[in-house]
């Protein structure tokens, strides 16, 4: 299998590429091509969720065509528009925004081409997603924090990218379980755009307002979380201060090794990219396939990090 990665390039050079679905295995049989665009691939748990999707492709010999949509919802849709000019079987889509990247799934589906969305949603329905429900992750994160902190304290939370499925989800689950305990505060809330250094230096703004009034964090992925961790630590504050986040990077399952990080929460981006790849398959083939596939997320702390550190 040959794999055709596209990142910088422009996605309405893709048409050029040469890479149809006419493409025929040296059996003859004619060959799937999948069309994959992936939200960002400067970001750790989007790489692995593109690699699992590649392994598996290779495994079922199936020709990748795969591009960064670099975070822009405008950047998908073309690149979406360009995999249905080049007439590939199954598109699958990992959306940057839950509004904006919808016309996608409406134009392949326009299009009489499949779309699966990955790890994150859109309100236009695709014909199967395969991911995880954020909204329970978010409700995880929040209730270790309530109890670790005995239902009562001040609470700051890091979104990722505002309108996007993940920041609207963990948000929603979060919010759902501070409503159980009047005594947790959520003092301040902002973006820190799932990036390291950027919710770093949220935190470092966080700490000059608030100081020793900030008793938890909840960041809602692992490099938000990681960002806020350094801040806490390099103003000697992180003792003091719990910091839960999610997905279970190695950066952060090393970091709750060490007792850096409180705790994380697993996603499992082996089986989003596997299943992904597994139901664009089963669909192209017109075999039965599951609508939605829903991957458990699961708490990790000091006690249980071994199991997940490979």
């Amino acid at each position: 299998m040959k794999r055709i990665y596209v990142g910088l390039i422009a996605s309405a050079l893709l048409v050029g590429c040469g890479q149809t679905s006419e493409k025929e295995q040296g059996d003859g049989a004619k060959k799937l091509t999948v069309g994959v665009t992936m939200l960002s691939m400067q970001n750790e748990f989007i790489v692995k969720v593109s690699d699992e999707i590649d392994k598996k492709a290779q495994e079922l010999g199936v020709e990748l065509i795969t591009v960064d949509a670099e975070r822009s919802a405008l950047k998908q849709i073309e690149q979406v528009e360009s995999f249905i000019a080049q007439k590939v079987d199954v598109i699958i889509m990992n959306p940057c925004e839950v509004e904006a990247s919808s016309p996608a799934v409406t134009k392949a589906l326009a299009a009489k081409i499949p779309i699966i969305n990955v790890n994150s949603a859109t309100s236009a329905k695709p014909t199967a997603f395969v991911g995880s429900d954020d909204v329970e992750s978010g409700r995880i994160a929040m209730k270790f924090i309530a109890e670790k902190l005995g239902g009562k304290g001040n609470v700051f939370m890091m979104h990722g990218f505002m309108g996007q499925a993940a920041q609207i989800q963990r948000e929603q689950g979060a919010r759902e379980i501070l409503k159980q305990y009047p005594n947790l505060k959520l003092v301040a809330h902002q973006t820190g755009e799932w990036d390291r250094a950027k919710s770093m230096s949220l935190m470092e703004n966080w700490i000059q307002s608030y100081g020793k009034d900030i008793n938890a964090v909840f960041a809602q992925n692992d490099e938000m979380g990681m960002g806020a961790v350094n801040a806490l630590t390099a103003a000697g504050m992180k003792d003091k201060v719990i910091v839960v986040s999610i997905d279970a990077i190695p950066d952060a399952l090393q970091a709750v090794k060490k007792g850096t990080l409180d705790a994380t929460v697993f996603q499992n981006a082996e089986q989003q990219g596997a299943k992904a790849i597994e139901t664009a398959v089963k669909i192209a083939k017109g075999e039965a396939y599951e609508k939605e596939v829903l991957i458990p997320f699961q708490l990790v702390t000091k006690d249980n990090v071994g199991q997940f550190i490979k």
